[in-house]
């Protein structure tokens, strides 16, 4: 019986829709065609159409943005088909609601679906205006249409749900009336509300009125509200972003809409009217989408790949594309903001974006493997008329070619440390070595993994300009110097299969993923590598032995909130004992090596890469908690285009080596990167395993360079004393001139000092001598270390009374004089004050410049000289010129200073500095 009701009821009301149609030709015309033959038989057929439903659409997830998160929550990127953020109905302001009721279906509480009287009401009044000036459809019909809309894949499904027909209208009227069936009215405006277009690539009322009016939906005012609700019919024709011709259609949609509410009673007439004064009130504001618009495009470009080639997020590719496009995920990442600056800028101020040479670093947390930082010289996307050269590029230059890198550049000599991971793990030690000539020609012992020999007869290695000649080298000069005939003989002695193994379990593999070569040029770097990976290798050995996986997301949350984890994909590569073995050796190369004299102000370990050729220079190092590898190399072809003779961020090369300008990179950005973090050391290697060991006339050799290294100081000390008068030792020290070796635990002592005779600027956390120790845990002291001035192959160790067991030639007189010549006791406080003086004169050395001869405090006359600046500043006329009026003025200070203690002393009745130290020398003697 109610069926029979409802079929005669909307058989009338058929009717009635065909009447108005006839009179007016429009789509509700074709409603009625079928009564023609006969009313009755119309409505029953009409009846049973609209009464056997069908089963509401299948609705597909809306597609929304997937939002890339940095470590600290704060968003980098955005990926998105439809940029579009599903909101809960309760999240719209009531005043949105309202104002797309009242624009869209008035009676949209009222009716079941189908509002017959509003289509009506419509039909007439859009006849009478000649246009659109009222919605015909039902907001459930709408929502229809944008889901047959939302689930088109192809242009002609999409086109076929758009099309103006009587069969597809009627189509979403019985599905309109199957939602009403199914949900709510509100569940019906909720859904409404957020599949809809508003214009200007805004999807849904959340991100309209983010793009519109940079608000929440919750947060729209009665004027933006109106605005929104205007957009919806035509939203091409009043989308703000094309001109202002758009903006004056969707004003003139947004007073209509005002209108409306006020017909309604939703609003008052005045309310109206002041609210149509207002002006639009646009703040639109950009929602780019992909890696360009990001803070970090190339680390996003590095996640993106992540997703498109990792099969957890789908099982084919174009599944991953859909779900990072239209998924609405929130991914977390491992980018540190602090991290990534410090290598930003530590970039720039040496490599600039227009320079056809291009620098690349990846930081790499060790331990997990999480990428801190990846930054490259160029910005990224399109240059100017898309042309291959310019301050742009589309490619990850930071990163292998499966994560949007190119070919990669030779690693060049950060492959040593693979040899000499190998050799120390075959049982050598430290001080093991062998003597080897000017060139080397690997003519025999060389096989690769699968046996087959690859030696090459016709290829001649030698020495990279400035890193090591002929002679006996240990393990530890050889690397220390980075001696290119040293590795080779290594690599052969160990064997290349072996190191090629060692290379792979710490995760290298070629950037180009083609099977790395190997060749006996393999410890020299022969293979073409990107930073990450680099940096993921050496952060095992800051790791102890422990490899991972370079990461980049840490974790994924789902739209429905579901959290998943991504851990770190770790594996044990080394033993501990051969990675704390590898720290140690690489430590040298800052105090003792081809990176002397630039230090990070804490504990670190790295390796210079300069290949023969000069086709690319890498540096890669590490701290306990940070590992980073900076490449720089020609975008053109490293190959075709060596760095020689080059300009580089306005400064020339004659030859870029791995210590000229990747090492100052690397540095500059570590520092920068750890500042305000606790500095850890390494843990000390086991020296009853890897200490010692012997290498055939490496002694003799390293006497014989002493020998002459103390000729030619004493030439230079001749010269000096030729050209101008001295101080003592004493007083020079206390200018600042002299050098010494101290305990381990005087203000000025090896350990207190840090790395290179550098102050660190935190205190460094120890490790004991023995055994593990957790990441972050502070430990004992017992690092071996080297003092200021010492001598650079004789490192200092200290004993257990905190004194150098063992010093360099200079150091062990430094220590000597002391004894053979103590002053007094109120001499120190009288040198301070000299060296204070002496200071100061030095600021005003203007008033003592045409002083030539001046009487030094122990009484000798001589003519003017200094040992502060000795070096290069001396080495010119005008250096020695100025150094001799500096020394002058400090003669001149000391000389006044020296007559005033004397006088106090004589005073006290004490003997003068002079003639004690007489006296104790005539005791002594």
């Amino acid at each position: 019986m109610t069926s029979r009701l409802l079929g005669v009821s909307l058989g009338r009301a058929v009717l009635a829709l065909g009447l108005c149609g006839a009179a007016g030709g429009t789509l509700v015309a074709g409603l009625a065609m079928p009564i023609v033959g006969g009313a009755g038989l119309a409505a029953r057929k009409a009846a049973s159409t609209l009464t056997d439903l069908p089963a509401p659409l299948r609705e597909e997830p809306l597609p929304e943005v997937t939002r890339l998160l940095d470590r600290n929550g704060r968003q980098i990127a955005q990926f998105y088909y439809q940029n579009r953020k599903s909101v809960p109905l309760s999240a719209v302001a009531p005043v949105m609601r309202q104002a797309i009721v009242a624009i869209e279906d008035a009676r949209f509480y009222q009716h079941g679906g189908l509002d017959i009287r509003g289509t009506l009401r419509a039909f007439i009044t859009n006849t009478r205006a000649g246009g659109i000036r009222q919605g015909g459809s039902s907001i459930s019909q709408q929502l229809v249409k944008n889901i047959m809309l939302n689930q088109a894949e192809s242009p002609d499904e999409r086109a076929q749900a758009l099309v103006r027909s009587f069969r597809r209208k009627f189509d979403e009227l019985r599905y309109a009336l199957a939602l009403e069936r199914k949900y709510t009215k509100d569940q019906i405006l909720e859904r409404y509300l957020n599949i809809a277009y508003f214009g200007a690539g805004a999807f849904g009322v959340q991100a309209a009125a983010k793009r519109f009016f940079g608000v929440d939906a919750a947060d729209l005012t009665l004027t933006q509200a109106a605005t929104l609700a205007g957009a919806v019919r035509t939203p091409y024709d009043t989308d703000p972003s094309l001109g202002e011709e758009h903006r004056d259609r969707l004003r003139a949609r947004r007073d209509l809409v005002l209108g409306r509410m006020a017909d309604l009673g939703m609003i008052g007439e005045d309310v109206a009217r002041a609210a149509a004064a207002e002006p639009l009130g646009l703040h639109l504001r950009p929602e780019p989408g992909g890696c360009a618009g990001s803070a970090y495009p190339f680390f996003c470009v590095y996640v993106e790949r992540e997703v498109l080639t990792n099969p957890a997020f789908g099982h084919t590719r174009a599944d991953r594309e859909r779900r990072l496009q239209r998924g609405g995920l929130t991914i977390w990442t491992t980018i540190d903001p602090v991290a990534q600056r410090a290598a930003e800028r530590a970039i720039a101020a040496r490599v600039k974006p227009r320079d056809n040479q291009v620098a690349s670093e990846t930081m790499i947390e060790p331990g997990t493997g999480r990428i801190r930082a990846m930054a490259v010289s160029k910005r990224y996307g399109r240059n100017p008329h898309n042309r291959d050269l310019g301050p742009a590029t589309t490619y990850n230059l930071a990163a292998d070619s499966a994560h949007g890198g190119g070919l990669g550049l030779q690693a060049g000599s950060t492959f040593k440390v693979f040899t000499l991971a190998t050799a120390l793990k075959e049982g050598m030690r430290f001080g093991d070595g062998f003597l080897i000539p000017g060139a080397y020609v690997p003519s025999y012992g060389y096989r690769d993994c699968s046996g087959k020999a690859v030696n090459d007869p016709r290829t001649v290695i030698r020495n990279a300009g400035g890193e090591g000649r002929g002679g006996p080298y240990s393990l530890e000069m050889g690397t220390w110097q980075s001696v290119n005939i040293f590795y080779m003989r290594l690599e052969r002695e160990v064997g290349l299969c072996d190191v090629v193994r060692t290379a792979k379990s710490l995760g290298i593999k070629r950037a180009d993923g083609t099977p790395l070569r190997e060749v006996p040029t393999f410890t020299l770097g022969a293979n073409e590598m990107d930073p990450t990976t680099v940096a993921a290798a050496y952060a095992t050995f800051a790791a102890r032995g422990r490899y991972c996986r370079p990461l980049a997301i840490t974790a994924i949350v789902e739209r429905d909130g579901t959290r998943t984890e991504i851990p770190p994909a770790c594996q044990t590569a080394l033993e501990p004992e051969v990675a704390d073995a590898v720290s140690h050796v690489l430590t040298g190369v800052f105090t003792k090596g081809t990176m002397r004299g630039q230090s990070i102000g804490r504990p670190a370990a790295g390796k210079t890469g300069t290949n023969n050729g000069y086709t690319s220079a890498w540096f890669a190092g590490y701290t306990p908690s940070l590992a980073a590898a900076v490449s720089v190399g020609d975008i053109r072809g490293s190959y075709r285009y060596p760095l020689t003779g080059v300009t580089i961020g306005g400064r020339y090369y004659g030859a870029v080596q791995g210590a000229s300008l990747p090492g100052p990179i690397w540095v500059d950005s570590m520092r920068a990167a750890l500042r305000g973090t606790p500095a850890y050391d390494f843990v000390p290697p086991n020296m009853a395993r890897f200490g010692g060991g012997f290498t055939p006339g490496l002694k003799e050799a390293l006497e014989k360079r002493r020998e002459k290294e103390k000729k030619k100081r004493k030439a230079e000390r001749e010269r000096d004393d030729h050209e101008g008068d001295g101080t003592t030792a004493g007083h020079a020290q206390a200018a600042g001139g002299g050098r010494a070796a101290t305990t381990a635990g005087s203000p000025q002592s090896p350990v207190a000092m840090g790395i290179g005779g550098t102050a660190p600027s935190v205190p460094v956390i120890r490790p004991p001598a023995a055994g593990a120790r957790a990441p972050g845990r502070p430990l004992a002291s017992g690092a071996h270390t080297v003092a200021r001035g010492s001598s650079p192959r004789a490192p200092v160790r200290t004993g257990s009374a905190g004194v150098p067991a063992r010093t360099g030639r200079a150091d062990r007189a430094s220590l000597a004089r002391p004894r053979a010549a103590a002053p007094p006791a109120s001499a120190p406080a009288a040198g301070r004050a000299r060296g204070g003086l002496a200071h100061k004169a030095a600021a005003h050395n203007d008033t003592a410049r045409h002083s030539k001869t001046r009487r030094t405090p122990t009484g000798h006359s001589k003519t003017g000289k200094t040992l502060i600046g000795r070096g290069k500043a001396r080495k010119t006329p005008a250096g020695r010129a100025k150094a001799r009026r500096a020394a002058a003025a400090r003669r001149e200070t000391a000389r006044h200073s020296t007559a005033r203690q004397r006088a106090a002393q004589h005073r006290a009745g004490r003997t003068p500095h002079r003639h004690a130290a007489a006296s104790r020398r005539g005791r002594h003697g």
